[in-house]
């Protein structure tokens, strides 16, 4: 048994050795990876190979610390090269001087700004008289880029503050099938493609809108500049009907409500447009068609909240009164809806809610919500257009959820037609709230705000409530006080705050609103 005991051991240490032995001499890599892994790289690190597309053989040196090469462009393409004013096609070797000059420029790009963007117009000869006067409340002279685009000719007035008059070309090659439709679709879905062939210069965005579209500019500029104008870019909004966007889809922008489209996007989708637009002749209108050659290229609708198609009939109060917090970019439809402000033509309160928009862009119809807590009231502001009071406490998800002043876009009833959250107009009389639309805003030079006054509307109508708290109707008017601020929008998205400030006047509201300190929420303690 000793012997036997010894012999393993003599045995075993053999073995042992041998393995160390093994290891010294050879050095097996799966024992230090890293040092071999290191070296590998370093060997990899430049080497040429040969990359075949269709047509071509070309061979490239490749880094691995650099991004892929991009393929070469095919013969007779020169689409590429059109896409950016910075970054230009190549079809030879690229060192890395060359791609630190092109990233060098592009931070030198100054952000993009109203010059930057051409408006297209779809408008018809047939309305043009009417509907030009939406257009002259958002068209700013010598500022905005742009052209109305019209079936026929119409009768022109050099002083009118519009845009320049294009007659479209004739789409009568172009098959079109649907009965419920208008041939007209085929024209206004070419209005992108035929505003590119004029050949304007310093162009990163073109926005397609109808003539009874009404566009904040200021607002459509600080959208854009969230989005890199050099990649393919297709943003807008859904209806705010869910049975049209069932019909449609969702995943296309309503035209009505405005749709933005980057100019390399324009470029690509110009050179496929019109075969695109022949294998589609069963299309009601201009915007699926729009989105159907979208889906062709590949590029998805990115959504901006702001852009408002309101498939909607009656009142806007209750839509406009709890904005979304987005900036409000357009409106459409007016033609079909009230007037935005009781007692006033249409356009006339259009170019009322600009007295506003013009003292504070960035905020228009944004919603504020506070208490007074002396009284037991709810307060709405949705800036630069209308105040609620409202006895009792109405929770924020509730206030911030539109209450239904309106129709949907096939006139009935029914909630479960929208695509988005709604309340009901309440029916207890109690509750009904104390309307305060905006008279009028200026800025304060001296405490460097703006100062909106409201007047009450209606305050007959309510009737007499028994509740143990003091009655709205003893307010005439509310005046808001607020200091622009045009760089909210750079910051992470976030309702205003506002305070009940104190008052002598029994018939006067006073309201601050702005930036809600750290710790505020609007509750009632």
């Amino acid at each position: 048994m000793i012997k036997l005991g010894a012999w393993i051991i003599i045995i075993t240490s053999g073995i042992c050795f041998l393995y160390s032995f093994n290891q010294l001499v050879y050095h097996h890599p799966s024992q230090c990876p890293t040092t071999t892994a290191a070296s590998n790289i370093t060997t990899l690190g430049n080497f040429e190979t040969t990359i075949i597309f269709p047509n071509h053989s070309t061979t490239i040196k490749t880094n691995l610390s650099s991004p892929p090469p991009r393929p070469p462009e095919k013969e007779g393409d020169d689409h590429q090269s059109k896409l950016t004013s910075v970054h230009h096609a190549k079809t030879k070797d690229n060192d890395d001087d060359d791609d630190d000059e092109n990233n060098n420029e592009d931070q030198k790009e100054e952000p993009t700004q109203l010059k930057h963007i051409v408006f297209g117009i779809a408008a018809s000869s047939a309305l043009w008289e009417n509907r030009k006067e939406y257009i002259k409340q958002w068209w700013k002279p010598n500022r905005t880029r742009g052209v109305v685009w019209l079936d026929s000719d119409v009768r022109r007035d050099s002083n009118e503050k519009l845009p320049e008059i294009r007659i479209s070309e004739d789409t009568e090659r172009f098959r079109y099938t649907n009965r419920l439709g208008s041939r007209s679709a085929l024209r206004i879905s070419r209005v992108v493609q035929e505003t590119l062939k004029l050949g304007m210069k310093d162009v990163r965005w073109f926005v397609m809108g109808d003539d009874d579209t009404v566009f904040i500019v200021d607002n459509v500029v600080r959208i854009l500049q969230k989005y890199d104008h050099h990649q393919f870019y297709y943003i807008g909004s859904n209806s705010e009907s869910h049975v049209q966007n069932i019909i449609f889809t969702y995943a296309m922008a309503y035209g009505g409500g405005g749709f933005a489209i980057s100019y390399p996007l324009a470029q690509e989708l110009a050179g496929m447009q019109d075969r695109c637009i022949q294998r589609y002749p069963a299309l009601y209108g201009s915007d699926d068609r729009i989105q159907a050659c979208m889906a062709e290229l590949g590029v998805p609708l990115t959504k901006e909240s702001g852009f408002h198609q309101y498939d909607v009939y009656g009142d806007l109060l209750g839509l406009l009164a709890a904005h979304p917090v987005t900036p409000l970019v357009s409106i459409h439809h007016l033609d079909v809806v009230e007037p935005i402000f009781p007692q006033m033509t249409r356009p006339q309160a259009l170019g009322h809610l600009f007295e506003s928009a013009n003292q504070d862009s960035a905020s228009i119809m944004q919603q504020s919500i506070c208490y007074d807590k002396k009284r037991f009231w709810s307060i709405s502001v949705s800036w630069g257009y209308v105040v609620q009071i409202i006895r009792g406490v109405i929770s924020p998800r509730e206030l911030e959820m539109p209450t239904r002043t309106f129709l949907n876009w096939y006139k009935r009833a029914d909630y479960t037609g929208y695509s988005f959250n709604t309340r009901p107009v309440t029916r207890h009389p109690c509750q009904s709230p104390f309307i305060y639309y905006m008279s009028r805003t200026r800025y304060d030079r001296a405490s460097k705000q703006t100062i909106g006054i409201y007047r009450a509307h209606d305050r007959d109508k309510h009737p007499s409530c028994r509740w143990r708290m003091e009655n709205p109707e003893k307010i005439d008017s509310v005046v808001v006080f607020k200091k622009p601020d045009n760089l909210r929008w750079q910051k992470s998205a976030r309702r205003d705050c506002c305070r009940v400030m104190d008052s002598k006047k029994r018939s006067v509201l006073y309201v601050w609103v702005g930036n809600c300190n750290a710790g505020e929420v609007s509750e009632l303690k």
